[in-house]
């Protein structure tokens, strides 16, 4: 297909003698931000719905002889330990997607993540089969955080990518939209089966059908995600690694081969940035939306439909939020609008226990959407300042790197933290203090970031270059072999 320049005019211009990919059409970049939306939706029912359901059923049926508390927090520590699989995922997806591509990786990420969530459907429970039973529900949940660990980093690049410089915060903002929006399909299945059914058949096998329906959504998300082209980006780079073998044999270095290393060497400061960044946001989106649940259910002993409604309206709104917090992020930069959301998180996790404690419905929804407010100001230019600290060779793997890795320390033991601090204190105090912590360590991170809006993502010059001092507008660059991947082995 021959070059064109799309409706922003060409692209400007790089460093000397770098050639740049033809900029992808607006319909075809549409289609591209419609593929990641949907698949990355899909992904995160699968894992939201894990989380719903670990606050309000796997208690009582994968550990029943346990007080309703203890079951929670057993069970929270079944939804832990899928985190701890994303760094692997990370790593692994990372290395071959700087490799092979972006959209061979995110296909299998899809079909890992929603074959994994159907055969949950499947387990059967411990009175059927003893202790088999949770753990065949936590193998099953490794491989979901497996594949969410591949997939965020690939969904995210593949817009970026595609998009132009001028507005990738607001493009890539839309894959993030997949979290609120698969979270409020996942939540409105359950409500909607927690409305027909009974507790007793809710918790007998009416949970399963949300976990079943997976297999229908996944075909749906696979039929969208084949139809879109692989990043223009990416094809470039590799075309660029395949010339310059052929023209300098045996001068590609061990460590050329492996993007992981070349993340460590070349970006570790951005990675530290990355994974502090993620901090008050992967905590309090987790107590908002999973320990909310459990708090609300066992601990304030309201019914399970009204906790689902209030998460299942505040997700909509975020929902809404997350485009216009991504296309503020191109006007005002990514740093402004991430540090709003850190501050209002940290200042709003003393009114929201107290909003929760009236259990009045509409102080819940206030609650629950104000914080997911200030969490969609953090997590809608995330996925464009993310993709701007690393150069295309190894942009893959560094922000999932940075992502996945951070999810072990914040996002996999917040509810469990946050369960075993209402155990042992008996109100929600200490949960408070836990998400504001997270939200001084995030300020503290995005003191030590550089901006990156507006960066090139063609662009030769290593972001290191930047923290050495070679200052705004460097013409310093680093040589084709630090940007280029190589091709697959």
């Amino acid at each position: 297909m021959a070059p064109h320049t799309g409706v922003n005019g060409p692209q400007p211009a790089g460093p000397p003698g770098a050639a740049r990919p033809a900029r992808t059409r607006p319909a075809d970049l549409r289609r591209v931000v419609a593929a990641s939306l949907i698949g990355t939706t899909v992904e995160w029912y699968d894992y939201f719905l894990y989380g719903s359901a670990a606050a309000l059923v796997f208690g009582k049926v994968f550990f029943p002889d346990s007080d309703p508390l203890t079951g929670t927090l057993l069970s929270f520590l079944t939804y832990a330990i899928g985190f701890a699989a994303r760094p692997v995922g990370a790593m692994v997806f990372g290395h071959y997607g700087d490799r092979v591509g972006r959209k061979k990786l995110l296909v299998l990420s899809l079909l890992m993540m929603g074959g994994a969530t159907t055969l949950i459907g499947c387990v059967p429970s411990y009175a059927s089969i003893g202790v088999a039973a949770p753990v065949l529900l936590t193998l099953l949940r490794v491989i979901q955080g497996f594949a969410l660990g591949g997939e965020w980093g690939g969904a995210v690049l593949l817009v970026s990518e595609h998009g132009d410089d001028k507005r990738r915060g607001f493009w890539a903002s839309w894959p993030q939209g997949g979290a609120p929006a698969g979270n409020l399909i996942a939540v409105g299945v359950l409500s909607l089966m927690t409305t027909v059914q009974s507790d007793a058949t809710f918790t007998a096998w009416g949970w399963r059908i949300p976990f079943l329906l997976s297999a229908v959504l996944v075909g749906i998300g696979l039929w969208i995600r084949l139809s879109v082209d692989e990043s223009p980006l990416f094809k470039d780079a590799l075309a660029k690694a395949e010339q310059r073998k052929a023209e300098e044999p045996g001068q590609q270095g061990a460590v050329d081969r492996i993007p992981g290393l070349a993340v460590l060497r070349d970006h570790w400061r951005d990675v530290l940035v990355a994974m502090g960044a993620r901090m008050a946001e992967n905590i309090s989106y987790y107590v908002i939306t999973t320990f909310v649940l459990a708090y609300c259910v066992e601990h304030l002993e309201i019914g399970k439909q009204t906790a689902l409604n209030a998460v299942l309206i505040g997700s909509a709104v975020q929902f809404c939020l997350i485009p216009l917090f991504g296309a503020l992020s191109d006007r005002v930069g990514r740093k402004p609008v991430y540090l709003v959301g850190a501050v209002g998180t940290g200042a709003w996790a003393w009114a929201f226990f107290t909003l929760l404690d009236t259990k009045d419905f509409p102080s819940l929804v206030l609650a629950v959407t104000v914080g997911l407010v200030f969490h969609s100001a953090m997590y809608a230019p995330q996925a464009a300042f993310f993709s701007e600290l690393f150069a295309t060779r190894m942009r893959y793997s560094g922000a999932s790197f940075g992502a996945q890795f951070a999810s072990v320390a914040a996002g996999a033991p917040a509810p469990l933290i946050a369960v075993a601090l209402l155990k042992s204190y008996g109100d929600a105090t200490p949960v408070s203090v836990y998400v504001s912590l997270a939200a001084v360590v995030t300020v503290i991170a995005l003191l030590f970031a550089r901006e990156t809006r507006g960066r090139t993502l063609t662009d030769l010059r290593n972001p290191a270059d930047d923290a050495a001092g070679d200052g705004e507008g460097s013409t310093s660059v680093v040589s084709a072999s630090t940007e280029m991947p190589t091709s697959p082995a």
